[in-house]
């Protein structure tokens, strides 16, 4: 079984994502990592869950006990992980974080020098090497590494958001969500900072509750914070900060296609939209494709996934992409996902032009759109399952010409997604289900 996958190696921390597997990682991405000659340095941050600490200090020590030097950069986003990583110029930056899953669940994703995520060769590499039977080479005497004690990491990747925005928020009052994750003190603080009146929601991590009713895949608490104190708009991050999920007053949720919507109309008005192209993924609705054609941007699709937007992006020359999910590129600010500076794109796009964000909520017209997420014990033996194949062919033969049907297995769960577009709900339903009562009796 492959240890990583669509976003790091992730799994249930202590059972599964242990700290000797952990351990392991770290002397591996050393070996792997590397250059001769160089002396090795890693940064490491992580969010709030109570088993960060824990996966931390294994992964660290495996690193030093292969002679790298440790930065402990805290608790912070993904993105500024990723920001402090090619500040640092570190050998590679080590997040563990399990984005927006539970508490029980963790994760290692790994960055390049240059703060990209690394790409699928670099991982099947370390991968290799973490199995391997042989022991991994440990240093000794002066050749271990040293932990180094972080503590401006996030100060620093502030001050780089601050310079970005030039932003004045005054009078604007914005419920921020940080989901008792990476950006409960800095996402307050930014806004703050920008001049708005901030109202905090979910800011007070115990090590278990973060995602739980809040941030980026519970926005109803935000939305509701939003309607009953007469807020501008709602911001509402993940465990990690690396996605946004927003509102407008009226309490309209705003995702990626609609942030795709606004911040490519933006660039195009500021000549910044290279090759009038926005890229978004196969879940992306297809009310983005007609919103932007009509303003002749075209929009590409990549795998789900933001390395594989990443990777339609550097290929097709864009300059933004992202995901329904809320994950969003600016590959001319940054190299990762980042909430934090897609809220500061979007008030850019909005109020930085005098704009309400309610005056776009209604502007992207939505075909219909069903998902349904279906339990199954082998995500591969599921979908090469002949009547899974079937039950594909007959949903897309329901919808034809007014729609699509789109079946793929979850990157981190054992889950296969089913998601139908079709002029009507309706119709959407009636040929998801078609491919979920077969997937389900398959799977049982």
């Amino acid at each position: 079984m492959r240890l990583f996958g669509t976003d790091g190696v992730r799994g249930r921390a202590n059972t599964e994502l242990t700290p000797e597997l952990a351990l392991k990682l770290g002397r591996s991405a050393v070996a792997v990592l590397a250059e001769g000659g160089h002396q090795p340095l890693i940064c490491i941050g992580r969010d709030t869950r109570v088993s960060g600490e824990m996966l931390f200090f294994a992964f660290a020590a495996g690193a030093m006990s292969a002679g790298a030097d440790v930065v402990d950069c805290g608790v912070l986003p993904t993105p500024a992980l990723a920001f402090m990583t090619k500040h640092r110029q570190a050998t590679v930056g080590v997040m563990i974080s399990a984005s927006h899953n539970p508490a029980i669940d963790n994760g290692i994703k790994l960055f390049s020098r240059h703060g990209y995520k690394l790409p699928d060769e670099v991982e099947d590499r370390i991968e290799a090497h973490t199995k391997s039977t042989g022991s991994a080479p440990t240093v000794e005497g002066d050749k271990v590494g040293k932990m180094i004690m972080g503590g401006q990491e996030d100060n620093a990747y502030l001050d780089y958001l601050l310079g970005l925005a030039k932003l004045d928020l005054r009078g604007v009052k914005i419920v921020v969500d940080a989901a008792h994750g990476a950006a409960y003190t800095i996402a307050p603080r930014l806004f703050r900072l920008l001049g708005a009146e901030v109202l905090p929601l979910c800011v007070s991590p115990n090590g278990v509750n973060i995602n739980v009713g809040c941030g980026s895949t519970y926005p109803e608490a935000m939305r509701q914070t939003v309607l009953a104190t007469g807020a501008a708009l709602g911001l509402a991050f993940d465990g990690d900060a690396d996605r946004l999920i927003a509102c407008d007053s009226q309490g309209n949720i705003l995702d990626g296609d609609n942030f795709l919507h606004i911040c490519g109309l933006a660039l195009k008005d500021e000549q910044g939209l290279t090759n009038n192209l926005v890229v978004g993924t196969v879940m992306s609705n297809l009310g983005l494709d007609a919103s932007l054609g009509r303003e002749d941007i075209v929009l590409k699709r990549a795998l789900v996934g933001d390395r594989y937007v990443l990777q339609e992006m550097w290929q097709s020359g864009a300059v933004l992409g992202g995901e329904q999910s809320g994950h969003c590129l600016f590959l001319n600010h940054s190299t990762t996902g980042d909430g934090l500076l897609t809220a500061l794109m979007l008030l850019k796009a909005t109020y930085g032009r005098g704009i309400a964000l309610d005056a776009f909520a209604a502007e992207l017209k939505r075909y219909p759109q069903v998902l349904y997420n279906v339990p199954v014990k082998n995500k591969q033996a599921s979908m090469e399952h002949v009547a899974v194949k079937e039950a594909i062919v007959g949903a897309e033969s329901l919808v034809e010409g007014r729609g699509r049907v789109l079946v793929r297995p979850s990157g981190t769960e054992s889950l296969v997604r089913v998601m139908v577009e079709a002029e009507t709900e309706e119709l959407a339903n009636a040929a998801a289900r078609v491919v979920v009562q077969v997937l389900s009796t398959v799977s049982a």
